[in-house]
């Protein structure tokens, strides 16, 4: 054998080895017990571990802890496993965390389970309980998740969305209800799918009779984009939160081009009646003005946690000049179901609470959520949940 192959296989054993005691270290102090990662306890409390005996501090970080406990500080038992536990039990939900060591955030080495927000990754965990149910596999009839691509000519590109059909209805022939569900600021065509859990709830909750078979259409609210990352023609261009032309208009501006496309291409009840919108943060913005613009397309709207105030710079925008007037003629004639929800600790809770004033003087009608937390997606599954079934009834 020739020197330099003899050393590489030598590096090449050396690196499986230590790859090998990497992950003993990581995984034999509790994987051969066959503990998910972190553990959900009996009283539903959560216990999260980390070994890093080199740590000098470890943090856990997520949505299952309140703003002011964030991040939690990990105790050291002595051997380098950093430990924690809630001081309280955890509602059922799906959480996401990660961890900080020594100021740097990483993911749970032993949890596969990962989501992407925007430009970060987070690790999942589930609940279980009676919230949770919908967000689950069931054993029910599932209804068809397509990306499809359709042109728009106000944006000048095309461009790819999401769309669910509810069980049955490749082989119908009837029309169906339109909910079309928009995501956040930073976020794609992909969000309500993945975060939102938007098929599983809405299988669960056609299958119980809650809500109306319905195609749900998730477009992706960036009009400067064609695609999620890596789906579109930019390649491996970093994921940003604020992307050009969000909330300036142009994408409500475009929003019939995406009507057009979903009635000429499935079987739908076209008609106000048949047409729900509804969005999270920035989506519910685009909800907000899309429906008072075009009030005769939409015989429902969702605003989830909307942001409300127009930037200085748009606000000579057709789409958003003379709003009161639009939503006084949105809501004097054939008033849609208008849903809003927020959560107690929003950041945009005010601006919301000055919506809902605004709304009340004007004795328009509207249903309202306000439910515990934040701007999160555990509030924003629950949403959904709730105004799908008020839909097409």
């Amino acid at each position: 054998m020739k020197r330099c192959d003899c050393i590489r296989k030598l590096l090449s054993v050396a690196a499986a080895i230590l790859i090998s005691l990497s992950m003993t270290a990581q995984k034999g102090w509790y994987r051969d017990k066959t503990d998910p990662m972190p553990v959900v306890n009996p009283d539903k409390t959560v216990t999260f571990r980390y070994y890093a005996p080199g740590a000098d501090t470890v943090q856990v970080n997520g949505d299952f802890l309140s703003e002011k406990e964030r991040p939690a500080l990990m105790k050291n038992n002595g051997n380098g496993l950093w430990e924690f536990t809630t001081s309280a039990p955890v509602q059922p939900e799906i959480y996401t965390y990660s961890y900080i060591v020594d100021n740097q955030k990483v993911l749970d080495p032993l949890n596969m389970f990962v989501w992407r927000n925007i430009s970060d990754l987070y690790n999942i965990f589930i609940i279980p309980g009676e919230r949770t149910e919908n967000y689950q596999i069931k054993d029910v009839p599932h209804g068809t998740v397509s990306a499809v691509w359709y042109n728009s000519p106000s944006l000048q590109m095309n461009r790819r969305m999401v769309v669910y059909t509810p069980a049955g209805y490749e082989k119908g022939r009837g029309k169906y209800p339109v909910l079309y569900l928009l995501h956040g600021m930073g976020g794609d065509e992909t969000a309500w799918l993945d975060f939102g859990r938007a098929a599983q709830i809405l299988d669960n909750l056609i299958a119980q009779g809650k809500a109306e078979p319905m195609i749900v259409v998730m477009p992706n609210g960036n009009p400067s984009q064609e695609a999620a990352p890596l789906e579109n023609s930019n390649g491996y261009n970093l994921p940003l939160f604020y992307l050009p032309k969000t909330m300036d208009g142009t994408f409500e501006e475009s929003f019939k081009d995406i009507v057009s496309y979903v009635d000429r291409t499935y079987r739908t009840v076209r008609k106000k009646s048949g047409r729900a919108i509804a969005g999270l943060s920035m989506g519910g913005f685009h909800s907000l003005y899309i429906s008072a613009n075009y009030p005769e397309l939409f015989g429902a709207v969702g605003l989830f946690s909307p942001a409300v105030s127009v930037q200085e710079e748009s606000k000579d925008n057709n789409i958003y000049r003379d709003i009161d007037l639009k939503w006084k003629a949105q809501m004097e004639k054939n008033p849609p179901l208008y849903w809003i929800g927020i959560g107690n600790e929003d950041p945009l809770y005010q601006d919301v609470a000055s919506l809902r004033k605004k709304f009340d003087l004007c004795k328009y009608p509207y249903t309202y959520l306000e439910s515990e937390g934040s701007h999160v997606w555990t509030c924003w599954r629950i949403y959904l949940e709730e105004f799908s079934q008020l839909l097409f009834k």
